[in-house]
């Protein structure tokens, strides 16, 4: 069965981006009723904390050495976070936009997951390799000021390029990214910012 992983970066069920990826999938379900939908909420779901043994068995496998019994351990968890990825067809990101850049937990998920042999490999000859196949990803990002038409009241929006790049570095290039904003301030711009965000991603679900 074809399946489709959503990354739910929101701590909030009622935020911006997490009522925007409802939308995502409810058209999308009506579209595909034969996928599978694997959700991984990076706030309930388990995510190992970057250090220690995990830690070491990344600069182990960079310098190919050989794992220890307590770094091949750590390793696994973060392969089997990886594999949710791997085994993915098209994958849903729906996230908010903290202090120009990308919630904490969603970081956590990409330095899980951006390891050697799994996600990326290095040639002396090439530098780094992409390992993953691309595919279809559609990214939802909520923001307090309007990226959209540049009204962004002289803030830098430092998440859509930052997932871009690392998206590309690990073989996913098929992006598509929708901003929600603004989400703050004076009411009717929120609402013709919602509308107009949730009339394309519905778009963007019927033919996902």
């Amino acid at each position: 069965m074809p399946k489709l992983l959503h990354l739910s970066c929101s701590p909030r069920a009622d935020s911006e981006s997490s009522t925007g990826a409802r939308v995502f999938l409810d058209n999308f379900r009506q579209a595909r009723p034969d996928w599978d939908i694997d959700v991984m909420n990076l706030w309930k779901d388990y995510l190992p904390e970057f250090e220690g043994h995990i830690l070491e068995a990344k600069y182990s496998r960079l310098g190919g050495l050989a794992f220890t019994d307590s770094q091949r351990d750590a390793f696994a968890i973060a392969e089997r976070i990886a594999v949710r990825l791997a085994l993915a067809d098209r994958v849903l990101i729906s996230t908010p936009m903290w202090n120009f850049h990308i919630p904490y937990k969603l970081k956590q998920w990409i330095d899980v997951i951006t390891q050697p042999g799994l996600t990326f490999r290095f040639d002396p000859a090439q530098g780094y390799l992409p390992l993953l196949k691309d595919r279809p990803t559609v990214v939802i990002i909520a923001s307090g000021s309007d990226f959209v038409t540049g009204m962004n009241r002289g803030r830098i929006d430092m998440a859509t390029p930052y997932l871009r790049e690392l998206l590309h570095f690990i073989g996913i290039n098929d992006v598509r990214f929708v901003p929600i904003g603004p989400t703050a301030g004076p009411a009717e711009p929120i609402r013709a910012a919602r509308e107009n965000a949730h009339r394309r991603i519905a778009e963007l679900a019927a033919r996902f």
